[in-house]
């Protein structure tokens, strides 16, 4: 358990260790920071300020790269998938595929705020992926099999009254 008593120590107070486990929480920051409002552009980053940026911290490379508008069209984007589950779930037609649905949003919406908020330094650095953005095989394999249940309930769903 040392290195969990480690991570929450960093996360404290990233600055008694600035070149050694609070780097990335720091650079993470400064990222953040010389994004602005409309980033530095598409590809323009310095890859020198958060390194192994496109897993963990992408949130912090989209932040500087797309600025603070950038960050809130991922965060719309993530909602709105989060949203369609939500009401796949209220229109399914029984109890297990509502609560399949709820349950893959609850990942959704879990992942996404711990990853947003250890790259904010809200939260401690526990290194789960930004759903759908970061960088990695197994997470985005499951994220992609999750929306495929998603969309099979979807196609079983109960028919809706239009208007």
């Amino acid at each position: 358990f040392d290195h969990v008593r480690t991570r929450v120590a960093i996360w404290q107070n990233p600055w008694d260790s600035p070149q050694g486990s609070g780097y990335q929480i720091i650079q993470s920051l400064i990222s953040i920071a010389s994004g602005g409002l409309t980033g530095m552009g598409l590809g323009l980053g310095s890859p020198d300020i958060v390194p192994v940026a496109e897993s963990d911290f992408i949130f912090s490379a989209i932040g500087e790269e797309l600025g603070m508008l950038g960050c809130l069209a991922v965060l719309i984007l993530l909602t709105a998938i989060i949203v369609r589950c939500l009401m796949v779930a209220k229109n399914a037609r029984n109890t297990i595929e509502s609560c399949v649905c709820v349950g893959v949003a609850a990942v959704l919406i879990f992942q996404t705020i711990s990853n947003v908020g250890m790259c904010l330094f809200v939260m401690p650095v526990v290194g789960l992926t930004l759903p759908f953005f970061s960088y990695g095989g197994t997470a985005l394999s499951i994220q992609l099999a999750e929306m495929g249940i998603v969309l099979s309930v979807s196609r079983q769903m109960k028919p809706t009254k239009a208007g």
